[in-house]
């Protein structure tokens, strides 16, 4: 009996394992390793010149890594960067729309450099502009389209070729917020669809809504990966607000929780206990309190936003710190067990100098 043998598809996720990128002496990226599940939208966040679009730029074969390998859509950028570019689309910061064009024939053109054929390229660019609620503008000049149009078009143009990894670089940057959400809802739309979708985003609000995983980039190095949650855990501040309805019960919580960390307000007959914003630690806060028979009226958990994990992992001075200093347990000694930094925030400090 022979045994059948059965073609895979290739992954259509993005792995990329130490990447560096320098311009003479200036290390752009420091040797970042990434690992994006296909069908997932994963957010690069990072401050001006960590190097957000450097990173796209390399994984859409816009320029050539100086170390590193990646795949991309299960193909290899250094072996196969043809096959890579078949299979991504790409929307940077800027539209790269035609203003002398209509939004049809912007679509159009991009059909054709695609070489598909006539019939094939119309249905293409009607199905899209009609999925992007551009039909009824489809024969006007894109000049006359306002921030957001010309946004959703750029977007359309660059699904004409079925992409299975878009990459988004600062795709809302400039919209008012009902353009943004009408963009996010798109995005989502497109990986419910099984597209994957790599994000760079100044907007924090953004990669909370909308990624399934959040990795943080500064002096060209991933100081922190994980879910916005796990994220949010790192950094201290997260508390348990207990409000009590007399001072006697507020009296006995101090007593039996026993901690110097709690913060009491006698105005408000409330206390703080620091918490990392897991059910374990709010199950033993409750624990304590039942077991004791004092009777809380309200409790609501406070955890610090993405704000607070950008302004604490970036803008470090990294040569003044351990090679630990953004793990969990360095920033908030609270957490148990620690959510582990991503492995490259320990290597060494790039040499920096002028370009």
């Amino acid at each position: 009996m022979t045994a059948t043998t059965v073609e895979t598809a290739p992954p259509q996720g993005i792995t990329a394992q130490g990447l560096r990128k320098a311009y003479g002496e200036k290390v752009v990226l420091d040797g970042i390793d990434l690992d994006v599940a296909p069908g997932t939208i994963f957010a690069l966040l990072g401050p001006n010149g960590a190097g957000k679009t450097t990173t796209v730029q390399i994984l859409s074969t816009l320029i050539t890594a100086d170390e590193g390998r990646a795949l991309v859509a299960g193909r290899s950028l250094e072996h196969d960067a043809d096959a890579v570019r078949s299979a991504i689309g790409v929307t940077g910061q800027f539209a790269a729309v035609d203003d002398l064009l209509t939004a049809e024939e912007n679509m159009l053109l991009i059909a054709d450099l695609l070489h598909l054929d006539r019939a094939e390229g119309r249905r293409r660019a009607a199905e899209l502009l009609a999925r992007f609620d551009l039909a009824d503008v489809a024969k006007k000049s894109a000049s006359a389209f306002s921030g957001g149009m010309r946004r959703k078009l750029d977007l359309a143009m660059t699904l004409v070729g079925d992409p299975d990894v878009i990459f988004l670089d600062e795709p809302t940057t400039g919209l008012d917020p009902r353009s943004r959400r009408t963009m996010w809802e798109l995005i989502r739309d497109l990986v419910a669809g099984g597209t994957t979708i790599f994000l760079t985003t100044q907007y924090l609000e953004e990669a909370d809504q909308l990624a399934d995983r959040i990795a943080v980039l500064d002096g060209g190095r991933i100081v922190a990966e994980g879910t916005a949650d796990e994220l949010k855990r790192l950094i201290p501040g997260g508390h348990i607000r207990v409000c009590f309805n007399d001072i006697g019960q507020l009296e006995a919580a101090v007593d039996r929780l026993a901690l110097s960390t709690v913060v009491r307000d006698d105005e408000t007959l409330s206390l703080q206990v620091p918490s990392d914003g897991s059910i374990a630690a709010l199950r033993s806060v409750l624990d304590v309190l039942e077991g004791a028979g004092i009777h809380a009226e309200t409790l609501t958990v406070h955890t610090p936003d993405l704000d607070d994990v950008f302004l604490t992992l970036t803008g470090r001075d990294h040569t003044a710190h351990a090679p630990d200093a953004y793990s969990a347990a360095a920033l908030n000694p609270a957490l148990n067990p620690p959510l582990k930094p991503a492995e490259n925030a320990a290597r060494p400090p790039a040499k920096e100098a002028r370009r």
